[in-house]
């Protein structure tokens, strides 16, 4: 999904335009409706205030009258002025606002999948309330809670609905930000890169421009802009927007914001070579996360420090940390999590001679991962481990059908510094059957890409 050329901003113009139209004309009927039912003429109506003639615009949906106007004209008729401006009274939007709320506390808790039912539920509800604010409310939260149990492609369609509606005008820049902000993350855990980089720059313009406070979500947006500055290689970039998430987030005092950017200042320092520096970073974020009760999140961080561990030599201290991470994602039953830490254990064990015991994680790994479109990388990992595993012990032909499989999924990241690491490993391959010709080959094409897989 590519950003709008100049044809299409007049497009969303035209929409916009429509559809404030279309708001005004719905008002003026229920206008109509209650003057005609209260035995009111339009003059009556009118009073002083104002002519027969401007009630009759509204009527018509020529014109749309301002909140004071709507209020006034809703004393006059007796009714709620929020029915007469929506068509929804104030009682019943407190009511869907009260659903919508339970729906977002179960978001907030990451209890996802009770979120998911809830905004199900409250679906029709919503709808009937015909306010575009709360749809969009709604469409968000429901989009991040399916994002968060793997149905991306299903938060994508969602996500677009909300867009759609955030191009009205009575929308801000701000609101049209943090829809975009979401499609971003859904898009990159599609490994979707580029369109990903798209969104959340968009997104940053839209939420720097606005006059509304805007530090939360800022932070948020340079945060995942961040990752994928690090997929591209592009470490500066990614360490640069690091810096930036964190000064807004620590300016917020936002405890929850910090550790998902110590997280990810930990992971940039990673992939530069700073090891201690990693795990200084990787620590905050385990310090913050157990502050905050998030145990995903700190199984997930526990994971990063056991592998910076390993790469400071320390095995045992290792397989220690991921073994805890492994524990926690269990008891939470989040399989992917758990999934990713067997095979850093995996890892760990081919890296220390243990080819049989990364054969059998590598196995269950892939197992526990199953088809998951948002863990591909973590895959592709998996099926390179297995494949490493079996040349190790000696099962070629077993060993190349793995790496075959590990190269597939990396095709679908279109990142190629990981293809080049399948490379490697079937270069080796190629060398232990004596084909030396082909070895040669692989090894020149990784040789530009290459980069080390992560945990």
């Amino acid at each position: 999904m590519q950003y709008s050329p100049p044809h299409m901003s007049r497009i969303t113009a035209t929409n916009q335009r429509a559809g404030a139209a279309h708001t005004s004309l719905r008002l003026g009927e229920r206008l109509r409706q209650l003057r005609v039912s209260a035995g009111m003429t339009q003059t009556e109506l009118a009073g002083e205030r104002f002519s027969k003639e401007y009630v009759s615009q509204i009527e018509r949906g020529k014109t749309r009258p301002t909140r004071e106007t709507i209020e006034w004209l809703a004393a006059q008729l007796g009714v709620d002025s929020g029915f007469l401006a929506n068509g929804v009274s104030a009682d019943e939007r407190g009511r869907v606002d009260a659903a919508l709320a339970r729906a977002e506390a179960l978001l907030e808790g990451r209890r996802n999948a009770e979120a998911v039912d809830e905004f199900d539920q409250i679906r029709a509800s919503v709808a009937a309330t015909g306010l575009p604010e709360l749809e969009v409310r709604a469409l968000s939260g429901e989009a991040t809670a399916r994002m968060r149990e793997g149905q991306v492609r299903e938060a994508i369609e969602i996500l677009n609905r909300a867009r759609s509606l955030t191009e009205r005008p009575e929308f801000s820049d701000l609101e049209r930000a943090d829809v975009l902000y979401r499609l971003g993350m859904a898009r990159y855990k599609l490994s979707s890169i580029q369109t990903a980089m798209n969104l959340f720059d968009e997104a940053l313009k839209l939420a720097e421009r606005s006059q509304l406070p805007s530090d939360h979500l800022r932070s948020n947006i340079l945060a995942w802009r961040s990752r994928c500055y690090r997929r591209r290689r592009d470490l500066e970039a990614a360490r640069e927007d690091v810096e930036r998430a964190l000064e807004l987030a620590e300016g917020l005092n936002d405890r929850e914001s910090m550790a998902h950017v110590f997280f990810q200042a930990s992971l940039v320092a990673d992939r530069e070579g700073h090891w201690v520096l990693s795990r200084s970073y990787a620590e905050r974020a385990k310090a913050l996360y157990e502050e905050l009760s998030d145990r995903q999140n700190l199984g997930r961080v526990m994971n990063s420090i056991g592998y910076i561990n390993f790469l400071l030599g320390h095995p045992d201290e290792a397989i220690a940390f991921l073994k805890d991470a492994f524990r926690i994602h269990i008891e939470l039953g989040k399989d992917a999590d758990a999934a990713h830490d067997v095979n850093s254990l995996a890892q760990v064990h081919l890296r220390t001679g243990d080819a049989e015991r990364a054969e059998e994680q590598a196995r269950l790994a892939l197992e526990m991962l199953g088809d998951r479109v948002d863990f591909l990388d973590e895959i592709g990992n998996a099926q390179l481990v297995l494949g490493r595993a079996l040349l190790d012990q000696g099962r070629i032909d077993d060993a190349e059908q793995a790496l075959r499989a590990a190269e597939q999924a990396y095709d679908q990241l279109s990142s190629a510094s990981h293809r080049a690491t399948v490379w490697v490993a079937q270069g080796d391959l190629a060398a232990r059957r004596g084909d030396d010709t082909r070895a040669a080959h692989l090894y020149r094409s990784a040789a530009e890409a290459l980069q080390d897989v992560r945990f």
